[in-house]
């Protein structure tokens, strides 16, 4: 069990919701998944910036990791102000799956399903299908991602 972490597609934010006196909780796989997608991951050195950017951003935890390697976040953010071409669709999906292999590799997940689709003219739409070792599915879909991407057609 999570704090809920209530998340804010268009403007790309979270935040947690007051219930009583305490915190509303996510008794799913919501909140991990909102923070492996939407966090920023720390960007490998032959990863291209976008322009103007010189910060690689990524949290500052992960040099402390019990794994070697092991980190939080996905480097979606990299594609922010590419265009929506057919090889950045890819890209987005491999970024995705990289960001959510942990729920595979600590055996809460037996497979993750992944799409990644454009919203003409400027958007970018996520859905995620996570099959739990049991067999039980759960979905989740992000549709209006990048809303402002340079236009391009694909």
């Amino acid at each position: 069990m999570d704090l809920l972490l209530a998340f804010d597609e268009e403007l790309l934010t979270g935040d947690l919701r007051q219930l009583g006196a305490g915190l509303e909780t996510d008794q799913g796989l919501r909140t991990a998944v909102v923070l492996s997608l939407f966090s920023d991951r720390r960007a490998e050195a032959d990863d291209e910036l976008p322009i103007g950017e010189t910060d690689r951003r990524g949290w500052w935890g992960d040099s402390l990791a019990e794994i070697a390697g092991d980190r939080i976040g996905s480097r979606l953010w990299l594609l922010a102000r590419r265009k929506i071409l057919p090889a950045t669709l890819v890209e987005a999906r491999q970024m995705v799956e990289e960001s959510l292999a942990w729920l595979i590799e600590d055996g809460i997940a037996a497979r993750i399903e992944v799409e990644v689709t454009h919203r003409p003219p400027t958007t970018l739409a996520i859905r995620v299908g996570i099959v739990q070792p049991r067999g039980d599915r759960v979905d989740y879909s992000f549709e209006s991602l990048w809303q402002g991407v340079r236009e391009a057609s694909v």
